[in-house]
Parts: C-alpha cells; sequence; structure tokens
C-alpha cells in the first residue's frame, strides 16, 4: 500500500487501485510508520511528499516486491513445466523389471525432470523417506494417502525344461506335493501355496530342500534345474519367452495382490507430480493394456 501511496501520488488513487477506502489506505501506511517510529510521507493538503527515510524505505519495498514477484513467477513455471526431482518408493521386483524400463520413456518426455527410485521391500514411509510417489503391494492402511489402484500384481509358477524333463511335469496342483517347490524364505506363507483353477481354490502344503530370501535368487535356481518357482510374473515373463522356463499349471493362477500407487493430497501438485502420476496410470493403471 505504501508503495502504491508513493508511485500514484496520494491515499485516494491507491485506495481506488487496490478496492480500499482512502481512509483504510492512510490507516496501513500510518501502522507502518508507527512500527518504524519514523515518518514515511509529509502530508499536505494536495499531495504526499517522501521523507529521507521515506524515501530509502520506498526503494528497499520496491525491491521486496519486485523479488515476491520474481518467486510468484518461478513457482507457476514449476506448475506449468514439469521439472525437478521426483523420488519414487517401488518394490525389489516390481521397480526393477518393470517401471526402470517405463521411466526411461517418462524421462524421453520431460528432459527437465530427474527421477531418484528407492527399492523397498518395506512399507513405505513418504515423509521418512522424503519420496513423493510410493508403489505398493498389498492393502492399504493409511488414510492421509491418495491411494490409486493399478493392475493386481500377478504370480506364476515356472520349471526349467531340464527339471522337468527329469521330474515330470505336474498336470494338477495337487501334484506339486511330488515337486520340489522353491521357497521365498522371508514370505509368510512360503510354505503354501494359494491357487485358483477350473476346479475351484486351492490351499496346498507344499515343500523343497531349496529356499532363499530373494526372488531373483530363487529364479536363477530354477533356471538351474533346482525346482518349480513361484514369483511376480514380471520377474518371470523373459525366461518364458525365451523357454529357458517353462509355466507349469497354467490353468491355476496363484492369488493376485492388489497394487497401489500412493502419494500425499494436495491441492495444487506440481506438473512434475502430476505428469508422473499421470504416466504411471496409463502405464500400470487397471485399464492399462
Amino acid at each position: 500500500m505504501f508503495v502504491r501511496v508513493v508511485e500514484h501520488g496520494g491515499f485516494s488513487a491507491a485506495a481506488e487501485v487496490s478496492g480500499v477506502s482512502a481512509t483504510m489506505a492512510g490507516k496501513q501506511v500510518r501502522a507502518i510508520e508507527q512500527r518504524l517510529g519514523a515518518r514515511l510521507l509529509h502530508r499536505t493538503t494536495r499531495r504526499q511528499q517522501l521523507t529521507e527515510i521515506g524515501r530509502l524505505y520506498y526503494e528497499r519495498c520496491k525491491q521486496v516486491l519486485a523479488d515476491v514477484q520474481l518467486a510468484d513467477e518461478s513457482a507457476s513455471e514449476l506448475q506449468a513445466d514439469p521439472r525437478g526431482l521426483i523420488r519414487i518408493i517401488s518394490p525389489v521386483t516390481f521397480g526393477s523389471h518393470r517401471l526402470m524400463p517405463a521411466l526411461a520413456e517418462y524421462l524421453a518426455a520431460y528432459p527437465a525432470v530427474k527421477v531418484d527410485v528407492v527399492l523397498d521391500n518395506g512399507t513405505p514411509d513418504l515423509g521418512e523417506q522424503g519420496c513423493e510417489l510410493a508403489i505398493r503391494i498389498g492393502s492399504v492402511t493409511e488414510g492421509d494417502l491418495v491411494a490409486r489402484p493399478l493392475q493386481p500384481y500377478r504370480r506364476i509358477m515356472a520349471a526349467s525344461p531340464a527339471y522337468l524333463l527329469r521330474q515330470g511335469t505336474p498336470t494338477h496342483p495337487t501334484d506339486l506335493s511330488t515337486h520340489e517347490c522353491l521357497g521365498l524364505s522371508y514370505w509368510r506363507h512360503h510354505d503354501q501355496w494359494h491357487l485358483f483353477g477350473p476346479d475351484g481354490e486351492w490351499r496346498l502344503d507344499v515343500s523343497g530342500r531349496l529356499s532363499a530370501d530373494n526372488g531373483d535368487a530363487l529364479r536363477i535356481a530354477a533356471l538351474n534345474g533346482a525346482g518349480i518357482v513361484l514369483q511376480p510374473e514380471v520377474m518371470l515373463a523373459e525366461d518364458i519367452a525365451r523357454g529357458r522356463l517353462v509355466q507349469v499349471l497354467s490353468p491355476w493362477t496363484p492369488v493376485s495382490s492388489p497394487m497401489y500407487l500412493l502419494y500425499a493430497p494436495d491441492r495444487r501438485p506440481t506438473a512434475k507430480l502430476r505428469s508422473m502420476i499421470d504416466f504411471l496410470l496409463k502405464r500400470f493403471g487397471p485399464s492399462a493394456e
């Protein structure tokens, strides 16, 4: 208001530009003078003149307002044009086999954005880990996060041609009792496989002499003929396509897990966040091919 009074030559003109009364404009300037303990304007019946202190204060105020305008314009640019760093938490297997290849396409489309991916099979904490987005497999209990559903996380069973040649190919879930089933040791139900198929639901107790706490380690064991592995489809798909593994019991599908894209609610998300959310939903959302 003080700057407007100076630039428009008086309280009435400044008040008209500001959409307030001349009395209100005068009160605002007097409040500044009282706070500073100094007079900024010589008031006459015809015009307002700056005091020496007022002239110095005016120059500094103009600089401050210019800095504020620059800050606003910079923020608007960030909103309009995706740029800056965005951090994402993802489960290890999905992140390695699906997310990372997809992000190459995103980065090509948005050259001003940098992406940092945290691969973690634990329950992601956006605030604690300093991330804007998280991909979670399993249920969501946090009511303070937006949870957008993605395609369910599918698992399949496979074994190497050499193993199947040696041990035979199972044709029904009950046949698994005679096979080496590779167990994921950190998974609570690693000794029970839950399947759905043409003859209903099966919960099978399985066993095997080899287990590990890493899915990719079990995949490598399966490639070398150690047994039947139950792992995410995204991990085994290429080996199956190249004939290194063979999917078994395909009419029976291991139970899928729900998967979500999580982020904090924000009425005005940055352009980088909006662009990444839209990209991930288009690539991995329920309607994605």
